[in-house]
C-alpha cells in the first residue's frame, strides 16, 4: 500500500480502537509505530519518530501549566468554593424568573474560571444545583439539562485542559489560548441565561410550570463579599495576570494554585492527607496528559510522513470548496466524531489533518482552535456518548431521573452552542479581539 491509504487507515484504526475501548494514547502510539514501520519497512524509522515525539512533550516549558493548573483546580474543589459562588448567584438571580437556573449558568462559568474541567463543573454542581431546583418544583429535564450544558463552560472558559492541549497539538501559545477563550465563553454563558429566561416566558412546561423560588434565601452585601472574594482573586491573579503580561502561563498557573492552597488553608478544609492525596491525584493526572501529549505528537508526525494533512488541502482545493463549506464539513465531522468519541480524542485525531490547509488559508490557529473545541464540546451533550451526561446521571444516584432526560435536557442548550460556534466561525474577531 502506498503511504496516503496507510496514512487513511490509521486514522480510522484509531477511531474504531478509542470507540472499542483502548487508552487513547495507546491507540494513538500503537497505530502510529505500525503505521511508520509499513510505509518505510524499517522499525528503527519508527522507534527514532517515538523518540523525538516523547522528548519533545518531556521538555517543552509550557507543559509546566498543567500540572500546575490541575493542581489549583482540586485546591479550589477542596475548598469548596463552588458551593460559595453557587450560593452567592442564587442570592443574586432570587427574584429573576428561572433564577436558580441562571444562577447555576453563572456559578458554572466562574468555576470554570479557577478550574478548567467540565467533568469537574459537572460533577459539583449535580449535587448542588439539582436538589435545589427539584426543591422549587422546576422540571427534571431542565434541571439536570441546564447542569449539563452549563458544566462544558469549562472546557471553553480558561485555564482550559482541552484549550492547553490544543495548544500542545498546534504548536501555538498557551496563553494566547486562555484569552481567546475568555469572550466566547462570556458570550455562550450570556445567551445560557437570555434563553432560559426566553424559555420561562415562552416555553414554561419546559422550566417548570410551578416554580416557587420567593424564599430563595437572601444575602447582604459582606456575606456575598465573604464567599466570593476568593474566587474573584483566583480570576483576577491567573487570568488578569496573563492579560496584562505580568505573568507567563506557567508563572500564572504557580500563582493560582499557591493562592488555592491559601484559601484552602485558612478555611481548614484540607488536611496534611487530603493535601497529600491532592498532590499524588495532579501527578496522576499530569503523567496522563503528558503521555497523550507525546503520541498526539507521534501521531501528527507519522501523518506528516504519509502526506496525508498535504493530500486532504489537495482534495479540498480540487473540490473548489468555499471557506464557509469547509468549515461546515470541519463541524459536521466533529458533530460526528463528538457522538462516539471524547473531546480529547476528536482534538487530537481532527487537528493534525487540518492545520496544514488552515494555515494555507490563512487563517488564526487561535480561533480555529477555539472553533475546535467548542465543536468537540457539543459531543459531550450528545448520545450515545456524551460524557457530561453520564457523570450527571451516576453523580445523582436518583431512580425518578433517566439518562434519556439527561440527554432531552441537555438538548436546546447543545442547540445553542452549536449557533455560537456558527457565530464564532462567522466572525473570528470574537476570538482574536484581546489578543
Amino acid at each position: 500500500m502506498d503511504p496516503i491509504t496507510i496514512g487513511m487507515l490509521s486514522v480510522v484504526a484509531i477511531v474504531v480502537l478509542v470507540y472499542l475501548g483502548l487508552y487513547i494514547p495507546v491507540a494513538l502510539g500503537l497505530v502510529s509505530f505500525l503505521s511508520i514501520w509499513l510505509m518505510s519497512g524499517r522499525p528503527i524509522l519508527a522507534f527514532n519518530f517515538l523518540k523525538v515525539a516523547v522528548g519533545d512533550g518531556v521538555t517543552e516549558y509550557n507543559f509546566a501549566t498543567i500540572p500546575l493548573f490541575t493542581l489549583m483546580g482540586l485546591l479550589v474543589s477542596k475548598a469548596r468554593l463552588g458551593r460559595d459562588i453557587y450560593d452567592v448567584m442564587n442570592s443574586a438571580f432570587r427574584r429573576v424568573l428561572a433564577g436558580i437556573g441562571m444562577a447555576t449558568v453563572g456559578a458554572n462559568a466562574i468555576f470554570a474560571a479557577v478550574t478548567g474541567s467540565s467533568i469537574a463543573s459537572a460533577s459539583v454542581f449535580t449535587k448542588i444545583a439539582v436538589p435545589q431546583m427539584l426543591r422549587y418544583n422546576y422540571n427534571k429535564r431542565f434541571a439536570v439539562g441546564v447542569v449539563a450544558g452549563s458544566s462544558v463552560l469549562g472546557m471553553i472558559i480558561p485555564p482550559s485542559a482541552m484549550l492547553i492541549i490544543y495548544s500542545f497539538v498546534a504548536e501555538v501559545s498557551v496563553g494566547d489560548m486562555f484569552l481567546a477563550g475568555i469572550i466566547p465563553g462570556l458570550l455562550l454563558t450570556a445567551v445560557y441565561m437570555v434563553a432560559i429566561f426566553l424559555m420561562a416566558r415562552f416555553w414554561p412546561s419546559f422550566i417548570g410550570t410551578d416554580i416557587k423560588a420567593d424564599n430563595l434565601p437572601a444575602m447582604d452585601g459582606k456575606e456575598m463579599f465573604n464567599k466570593a472574594w476568593p474566587v474573584i482573586a483566583l480570576i483576577l491573579l491567573v487570568l488578569g495576570g496573563i492579560y496584562t503580561g505580568w505573568l507567563t502561563p506557567v508563572e500564572a498557573g504557580a500563582a493560582g494554585a499557591a493562592l488555592a492552597l491559601f484559601v484552602a488553608l485558612v478555611r481548614q478544609s484540607i488536611s496534611r492527607r487530603e493535601f497529600w492525596e491532592t498532590l499524588v491525584e495532579t501527578g496522576h493526572i499530569s503523567a496522563a496528559i503528558l503521555l497523550l501529549i507525546a503520541m498526539a505528537s507521534f501521531y501528527s508526525r507519522m501523518l506528516g510522513y504519509a502526506g496525508l494533512p498535504n493530500q486532504l488541502d489537495a482534495v479540498l482545493q480540487d473540490w473548489d470548496l468555499s471557506f464557509f463549506q469547509i468549515m461546515l464539513l470541519y463541524v459536521i465531522l466533529m458533530l460526528i466524531l463528538g457522538t462516539l468519541l471524547d473531546t480529547a480524542s476528536i482534538i487530537l485525531i481532527v487537528v493534525p489533518l487540518f492545520i496544514t490547509l488552515i494555515e494555507g488559508m490563512g487563517f488564526s490557529l487561535i480561533w480555529f482552535g477555539i472553533v475546535t473545541v467548542i465543536g468537540a464540546e457539543i459531543g459531550l451533550l450528545t448520545p450515545p456518548l456524551g460524557i457530561s451526561c453520564f457523570v450527571i446521571k451516576s453523580t445523582l444516584n436518583d431512580p425518578n431521573i433517566s439518562l434519556k432526560d439527561v440527554f432531552l435536557g441537555s438538548l436546546p442548550f447543545a442547540f445553542l452552542m452549536l449557533l455560537i460556534l456558527m457565530v464564532i466561525i462567522r466572525y473570528p474577531i470574537l476570538s482574536t479581539a484581546l489578543l
